[in-house]
Formats: structure tokens, sequence, C-alpha cells
């Protein structure tokens, strides 16, 4: 090849490069710099082109520019941000605060990009005025960040109990206080301001850890980027005027404006008059060829030069796909020298497979004179690891219009590829167990209840949760409850077929989706069930947990495709209720949905809505039983709620008090019963035969542990001046589970204004002796379950005597519940029981009932 066709060639090319450069194609920089970006506006978005901004951002596309470096973007979430850095996996995370424990895995500038610190902020309707009063409340913060960190230990430190909402991103923090999910949120204060504004929130006078914020690098990398940010930045925060303070100025202006930023107009400009400066430069060297060589071969090297420069593997071929140009990027991949390869075609260079589709390609461009962008996999010869390329090729054309070769620009996508692959799995598989997470689960589910109803085909969905997870979580930690999630997750995975599919739903909360089981329902049930009690007996073989080895147990739901007619959220409801079947019949075992399970639940959901109007339109009624001492003097009533709905009529307290406790509608319910017994006490005040008497209430733990108890209580007895030593709090085992500290510091609080507190139900739940000496309680209330075989259960009679005994011991007042019978009152007497409830001395009855029958009684007694 003489030099003047093989400098024409060239000529040509950097035309072409220059026109794809300036329509818009990429073209990577000498230094490709990965960029974690997770969203925290502004300090760091992603702009709608995939590119790093914010503030953080775009000072370092600033500095890209004059440090000609390549940004790729690499969207995460924060703390799998920091997973990626630490890795090695990205180059660069914008918008990180220094601590102790991040020094040993990253590295930071010395010059602090950014000043920040961290606020506290709750809705309107709430305050918080000090760290203090987090106790009791939720908190919305970032995983991984450095306020959850600095919290965790200072609610550790102060002994606060705070339960802390941990989120992946910052605005799924203040989605969870919007939501309810959450009482207050912490956030910096750059994003802080925008979703105060944007949600109406409350900001507080809490305002912590002021930090400086740096880019950061993996330990012992990047040495040079580190030391050309720090050298921008010392040079700009000393210039007012400096790209830094534009940026600031940008993010923080009150009014957006969506402009191109002016570094990009200068890059435009600088590429415009660097591709008019070559052309010249070209048509000059052109005319002057033949008179000045030693010029030629200056050009031609500078050529070379630049094409060399180009992160890209750039050739000619002729007409029979033989190179007639490669840079040293093609030299590289290939393993030859430049002129081992000039002359030759593919089929000595690479694979068949990857020769077959170069040519097909090639002959696109040469005989149909297309320009094209492919994916080519490309194995070279002597290789077994394949390549990825995006290559654009073009055909060159002499002056008639002619095509005499072509020219390509294959861009290596290996890694970008899997970096999509990584960032799919991340987006489908549980990152713990590394089974399918809900979004996967749901489109297969999709695709299996849609194949399964046009194939007739039955299909099974088992949802199996582990029992007293918490429990493990809470004894031998968080670490020791991963190992048994992936423990379970390798024994699930085990017993799957080829098109089958397990999911991690919840926390402890598994699902299995076996489509394609069968035609006949029955022959499938049989299946299901065959196969759940096979991974039932998969949990009898212990766990090993490190230095533990643990037994685990799970209840299943089972539910079929065809029970929920093709809709997949009503498929997995129909498994949960099985699930909440199985775990309410003792765990450990399965059940399958079955229609009735559906029924319970519409019926709770009607009782639920009849409920609420009830509480609106005051169907409800207190009614009052007597509690009569042993010599037949009425010390007390208890008050018992009684609902007459116009349409059935009576419903018993059994269905509607679970209804109410799991809706939250025992708040206002048990409000009412309050301020209904406080009336009744106002008015028993004016009574003389009725104005000693106690009025027991019954209260749920729920409404126990409400923030406003105590308030609304105060206010009730100050509204209607009603006398608190006549007001007792009946309060069951149930209470006593947990937070016990704070149960005994709300009862001595109420006990101070003169309340009485009565232990129901007791022996059928969770007290202890130690527990008893520490409760401010007046009575204990024997269970009617005991009290109904007395006489003739010797083992129920033991236990009325033992309690009998024990409140006599603890200094506590004693009444049996459910006295049916008059030998059962004598026999409770005997054993020194001396206050009675029950219907051998009356049934709940309205109040005015009840005032009528003791008023004539006591008339009646008077002398005449």
């Amino acid at each position: 090849m003489s030099s003047n066709t093989k400098l024409a060639n060239l000529f040509r090319l950097l035309v072409v490069l220059s026109a794809i450069l300036t329509s818009g194609k990429l073209w990577a920089e000498e230094t490709v710099l990965r960029v974690g970006v997770y969203e925290n506006p502004p300090k760091l978005v992603m702009d709608p082109n995939g590119q790093v901004s914010g503030i953080l951002g775009d000072l370092l596309q600033v500095i890209a520019l004059q440090e000609n470096w390549k940004l790729v973007a690499v969207p995460c979430y924060w703390n799998d941000c920091l997973e990626l850095l630490a890795k090695g996996e990205i180059d660069l995370l914008p918008d990180v605060a220094t601590s102790s424990e991040r020094t040993e895995f990253y590295d930071f500038h010395n010059t602090a990009a950014l000043l920040s610190w961290s606020q506290i902020y709750v809705n309107r309707e709430h305050n918080l005025s000090s760290l203090l009063e987090l106790d009791g409340k939720r908190l919305a913060l970032l995983k991984g960040s450095i306020q959850y960190d600095y919290l965790r230990q200072l609610a550790e430190n102060f002994n606060i109990d705070v339960t802390f909402v941990v989120v992946d991103t910052q605005q799924a923090a203040f989605a969870a206080l919007s939501d309810g999910i959450a009482d207050a949120v912490t956030a910096n204060n750059f994003i802080s301001e925008l979703k105060a504004a944007e949600l109406n929130l409350r900001p507080t006078p809490v305002v912590f850890q002021p930090s400086r914020l740096f880019f950061a690098v993996p330990k012992n990398k990047h040495g040079e980027v580190l030391k050309a940010i720090d050298s921008y930045l010392q040079q700009w925060q000393a210039d007012a005027n400096s790209p830094y303070f534009t940026v600031l100025k940008k993010w923080n202006s009150s009014t957006s404006k969506m402009t191109i930023p002016k570094e990009i107009w200068w890059l435009l400009i600088a590429l415009v008059v660097g591709f008019l400066s070559a052309l010249m430069f070209l048509l000059l060297m052109r005319r002057r060829v033949k008179e000045k060589n030693i010029s030629l071969r200056q050009t031609q090297q500078n050529l070379n030069v630049i094409l060399d420069s180009v992160d890209a593997h750039i050739y000619i071929k002729d007409l029979q796909l033989r190179y007639q140009y490669v840079n040293k990027n093609v030299c590289k991949l290939i393993g030859l020298d430049e002129k081992e390869i000039l002359g030759k075609t593919d089929a000595i260079l690479f694979d068949r497979d990857t020769c077959k589709t170069l040519q097909e390609h090639d002959l696109r461009v040469i005989k149909q004179g297309e320009r094209i962008v492919e994916e080519e996999i490309n194995t070279v010869l002597g290789s077994d690891k394949p390549q990825t390329f995006l290559s654009v090729k073009l055909p060159l054309r002499q002056e008639d219009g002619s095509i005499y070769a072509l020219c390509g620009i294959s861009t290596d996508i290996t890694d970008y590829l899997l970096i999509q692959k990584q960032l799919r799995k991340l987006a489908l598989y549980d990152s713990l167990t590394g089974l399918a997470n809900r979004r996967l689960l749901m489109e297969f589910l999709e695709d299996s209840l849609a194949e399964g109803h046009q194939s007739e085909m039955e299909g099974a969905l088992l949802i199996v949760d582990l029992d007293s997870f918490k429990t493990l979580n809470d004894t031998l930690g968080h670490h020791a409850g991963d190992l048994l999630l992936q423990g379970v997750a390798k024994r699930l995975q085990s017993r799957l077929l080829p098109h089958d599919l397990a999911a991690r739903l919840g926390s402890d909360e598994f699902v299995i989706v076996k489509p394609k089981m069968g035609k006949a329902r029955g022959e499938v049930e049989a299946l299901v069930q065959q196969y759940a009690e096979e991974i039932l007996l998969d949990f009898v073989m212990p766990f090993a947990l490190e230095q533990t080895q643990y037994i685990a147990s799970a209840s299943l739901g089972i539910a079929l495709f065809s029970d929920a007619e093709g809709d997949v959220e009503r498929l997995l409801q129909e498994a949960d209720m099985a699930l909440y079947r199985a775990k309410a019949s003792g765990r450990n075992s399965l059940r399958f949905f079955d229609p009735v399970m559906q029924m319970e639940v519409n019926r709770r959901s009607q009782l639920e809505r009849k409920l609420r109007e009830a509480i609106a339109s005051q169907q409800l009624e207190l009614y009052v039983q007597p509690q009569i001492s042993s010599d037949q003097q009425y010390v007390g009533m208890e008050a018992l709620l009684r609902w007459h709905d116009p349409v059935e009529g009576f419903i018993s307290p059994v269905d509607f008090i679970p209804v109410a406790e799991s809706s939250g509608l025992i708040i206002p319910l048990g409000a009412w019963v309050l301020r209904e017994a406080c009336q009744i006490l106002a008015q028993w005040a004016k009574l003389p035969e009725m104005q000693n008497l106690t009025l027991s209430v019954n209260i749920s733990p729920r409404q126990f542990r409400h923030m406003q108890f105590i308030d609304y209580i105060d206010s009730c007895l100050k509204e209607l001046d009603v006398n608190p030593n006549h007001l007792e709090l009946e309060i069951t085992e149930s209470l006593l589970i947990e937070d016990i500290d704070q149960t005994i510091e709300r009862m001595n609080a109420l006990r101070q204004r003169g309340l009485r507190f009565a232990l129901d139900d007791f022996g059928t739940g969770y007290a202890s002796l130690s527990y008893l000496k520490l409760l401010p309680l007046n009575k204990l209330k024997i269970d009617q379950s005991f009290v109904r075989d007395v006489l003739t259960d010797p083992n129920d009679e033991a236990i009325v005597s033992t309690i009998i005994a024990l409140g006599q011991s603890l200094d506590l007042a004693v009444i049996a519940e459910g006295v049916e019978t008059e030998e059962q009152a004598v026999l409770l007497e005997k054993f020194g029981c001396h206050v009675y409830q029950g219907y051998h001395f009356g049934r709940p009855a309205p109040v005015a009932e009840w005032q009528q029958i003791i008023s004539e009684k006591r008339l009646a007694l008077k002398p005449h």
C-alpha cells in the first residue's frame, strides 16, 4: 500500500470519526470511572440521560471534563453502593461522610466537598423537642447511613426504645412517614428542605451530627483521582466565581431552571472548534502533501496517535474484507502486531462462529451501503473468552459515490452487560437467599395462572412461614437469623422441579409455586400434600448456625390455582388465609385453603364495617353485672359491653371484640366505654344506695399502651366530677408479655390518682409471682373456667384454693367469676373467697334495671 493511499484512508477515517462524534455517539475517555449513584437530591441524582448529576455530580462532571475522565453512572441503593465500593466494583462514590469504620475500607481526599448536618422531621400534627422523646416511636432512616449508626448507639446509651424503620432510599424514608409506617424521619439538610416543603412536614429542633462530605474510593486505589479532586476543590472554594459556587447556586435556587450547564456548552464549542480545526488542518495537509513529505509523515503519526488514544477498536476493511488499517486496541485484542494483521481476513483471526457473524454484517455495509449498529460477540482464535462489542460500521465512498471500503468502530461492552445482569439480579432476586423476590414472583404467577387456564392444568402455591423466627433473632441475633433463612432457602430449592419457583416474600416467609401438576384436582391435592409434608420433614434436621445446632419448624398454607380464578392477589390471599389457620392450629402444620376461610374473612370485614357504624350511631350499650359479698352486700358492678344491631340483633362480644382489637377500633371503642362508665359513676354519686359501689371496666392491652390513655382518663374524671376511688380497671395477664416496666409505671401513675386495678382471668395467662409483687394491684379475679368445675374437678379445686391463698399472702382481694350455684359459693367461702360474680347472683342487665333492683331491696330492708 502506497503512502498516499494510506494517508487518504486516514483522512477519510478522521472525517468519518468526526461525523460520528458530531452525531452524538458515545466515545469513551482515557480514564473510565464507575461512579455509584444513589438518589439523594439535590446532592446526588441521576439525570434522564443516565449521567451523574446533583451538586456533587455536577462538580464531578466539571472535574472529569478537565481531567479527561469518562464517568459511568452505576445506580444502586446507598448500602449497596458502599458494598460495591468496598469490593472495588465501582471506582468512586460521592456524598460519603468519614468515620473510623469507613476509613478501614475506603480512601478520602482532604478538602470536604460539602458540609451537611442531620435533622428530624415529623408531620404537622405531631411535635418532637428532643432525642429522648423518640422513646416508643418509629424513626425512618437510610440503611447503612451514618445517621443510623449514630442514633442506634445513642439509643443504646440512653436506653431509648426507638424502632428504626430502615429503608433503601431517602425517598422511601419520607414515604414511610407520609404513609404512617413511621412517626418521624431523619435525613441530611439538603433533601430534608426539599421534602419538608413538598410533604408539609414540621422540622423539629433536633439537629445533630454535622458532617463533612467527601468523594470516596476503594482502599489503596485511585490516589491520583483523589489528588485531582482535592486540587480542584481547594482552588474553587477560594474563588467565589468558580464552578464550585456556580453549581451550589444552581442547585440551591428556589426556581430551578432546566438549562444546559455552561460546561457542556464549552465542551460542545471545544468539540466543534476542534473538529473544524482538524478539518482545516487535513485540507491544508492534502494540498501540501506533494511538496512536504516530512509533513506527510508527521500528519500520519498525529492521526495514529489520535485514533490509538480512543478507547475503541477502529479498523478499515477493503471490498474483500481484508484489513487495511487497525488501531492499537485491535492489535491488543487479537494479540498480533499491525503488520501481521494488515491484509488478513477474519478467518485467520477469530473462531468460526465469530467469522460468520462478522462477514454477514460486513457484507451488508459493502454490498448494500448500509450504516449498521450491531452487538457482536467475538472470540479470538485460540481464546475461550468471548467478548461483546457494540459495533458501528459504515461504507467509505469514492468521490463518484462508489464504495471502496468499510470503517468499523467497535466498543467493548462486556463489563457493561455484566453490570446490567447484576442490576437485573438485584431487581428480581433476594440478596440474602438468592431466591426470587416479590416482583419476580408476581410476574411468574401471572404467567403461570394464564398458562394454567389455557392448558387446564392445575397448579399450587405454598406459603412457608417459620415458627418463632422473632424469638431466634432476639436470642441468637440477626446474623443467626440470616443463616437460618439461607439454610431454609437451600432446602426449599433442593425440592424444586425445573418449572417451579421459590421466592422470599417477607422476613421469614417463603413461597413455592408449582405449576403444571396435573388436570385432576384430587390428584393434585394429594401430590401437594405429600410435597408439603416432605418440606415439614426437612425442618426436622437441625440447621447449623455457626456454633449452634438449631431445630426449626414451619407452618404451610396452600392454595390451588383454580381457587383464584386467574387472580394473583387473590391466590396469595387464599394461601395466606390457609397459613393463618395452620399457625392457629398449633404451628408445624399445613392447611389447604377452604372457601369457609373466605367466609370467615368476609364476616370479620363485615363486622368491622358494622362496628364502625355502631360506634358512630350509638348502637352500643353498657350493661352491668353485680359483685356481691358473702354477707349478701352489693360491693360493686362490672361494666359489660353489649351491641344490638338493627338487622342481626344482639352480637356477642366474643365475636366483635377480637375484630375491634385487630382493626384498631378498640381505641375509640374503649374510650367510649370509659366515658360511659364515668357518666354512670357520676349518676350513682347522687343515689345513696349506689354511691359506694365500684364500677369495673375491662381495658385491652392495646388501649392501655395508647399514648393518650392516661390523659383521657384524667379528662373524663375531671369533666364529670367522678371520684376515682370508685373506678376499677380490669387488666389481663396478656398486658404483662412485653414492656413490663412501662406497664408498672402507668399503673402507678393511675393508682396515685386514686384508681383501682384488678387482674382479670387470673391463672390462664403469663403472670408470675415476681410480676405480681411489682404490680400495684388491688384485686385478683379467679377465671370462671376454674370455678365452673370446682365441685367436681380436683385440679380446678386445687388451683382455686391456691389463687385464694396467694391473694391473701399478697394482701389482695379475691373475687370469683362465673359463680352459678349456691354450692360453688359455699365452697369458695370455705376457701377464703368472700366476693362473687355470676349468674347465681345476677345476670348482666342495663344500668337502670339494676339501680331499680338495688333500690327496691334497700327499701324492703328498711324497718316499717
